[in-house]
């Protein structure tokens, strides 16, 4: 109640006074945030009712998992195969290359961690796996190099 003015009195059906000189939005939406949706009085302390128009409180954890979804949808809106084509400047044959030679080289990682090694042939045919990866993963980035549209230079 720091921002409520010192020189008025407060009764307890009416609203506090705010000082017009909160500098902040955020710290006028927290005061207002405890005030009745209906009739605009102030809640009490952890109230789940308005004790005047018996309105139910609105839960302040709702607005902040709606903002939590809405971030989370822009996250994937950013992950959307278009924005990353636009991301990247790249056409759509040299980004499917592009993501073909990135699970490649995924794949090549990997191989060692599914793959135990307990003989000598053992570790060379892992090896050649992972060289059949790298290559594959070569091939595709440099499909994806020649596919790659050259826009002409403007006049």
């Amino acid at each position: 109640m720091s921002e409520a003015m010192h020189s008025t009195s407060q009764e307890f059906w009416r609203p506090p006074a705010v000082q017009t000189e909160i500098a902040h939005a955020e710290e006028v939406a927290a005061l207002q945030a405890s005030a009745c949706r209906r009739c605009g009085m102030e809640l009490m302390v952890e109230a789940r009712f308005c004790h005047v128009c018996g309105a139910s409180r609105r839960p302040p954890a709702t607005a902040s998992r709606q903002h939590h979804w809405a971030r989370f949808l822009q996250v994937l809106r950013m992950l959307e195969f278009h924005s990353v084509k636009a991301w990247f400047g790249l056409s759509t044959a040299s980004l499917v290359a592009f993501l073909i030679g990135a699970g490649c080289l995924l794949a090549a990682i990997t191989v060692g961690v599914f793959y135990s090694i307990e003989t000598l042939a053992d570790f060379q045919a892992i090896q050649l796996w992972r060289i059949e990866w790298l290559l594959a993963a070569l091939a595709a980035f440099v499909a994806g190099i020649l596919l790659k549209r050259v826009e002409p230079a403007e006049k």
